[in-house]
């Protein structure tokens, strides 16, 4: 019976401090994972346009190339510069609406459940930021787009 007391004693503080190391070295592993995976898409890239160049196609019937650092998503790599930019737009838009929507649920909640503090302030953080993310959408939004040819 104290064998199982000091098991239980030194585990519980071992898995809660485990939780969030496992989580960082996952958000750092993941990073590295992703960035050497961008990296060697462009590096593909690169030898696809030499190996055309080689062989003396057109390069304007390639697809464009990836941005550089600056492409969000694997599969960004041949879209134009303006879908891109409206794909950008449009997923800040998403996050804004849903975070603000958050912050209201938040707020909400928190009125409901105990009326006389002031914990739904709580929920005013999650609000701005969504507040934030609808606002860099529409900053970032390109301005003179052609329309999508069909």
């Amino acid at each position: 019976m104290d064998l199982m007391r000091i098991d239980s004693e030194f585990f519980v503080p071992f898995l809660i401090f485990a939780i969030p190391i496992v989580a960082i070295v996952g958000g750092i592993t993941a990073g590295i994972v992703r960035t050497l995976g961008q990296q060697r898409l462009m590096e593909m890239a690169q030898r696809e346009r030499i190996a055309a160049i080689e062989r003396g196609l057109d390069l304007s019937k390639l697809p464009p190339m990836p941005l550089a650092g600056g492409g969000d998503e694997l599969s960004s790599m041949y879209l134009s510069p303006n879908e891109y930019s409206r794909r950008r737009s449009q997923n800040l838009m998403t996050g804004g609406v849903i975070t603000l929507f958050v912050g209201i649920g938040v707020m909400l909640f928190l009125y409901v459940l105990d009326r006389g503090d002031n914990t739904w302030g709580v929920g005013i953080v999650p609000f701005t930021v969504g507040i934030g993310l609808l606002i860099s959408s529409w900053l970032v939004r390109p301005r003179n787009a052609e329309p999508p040819r069909s």
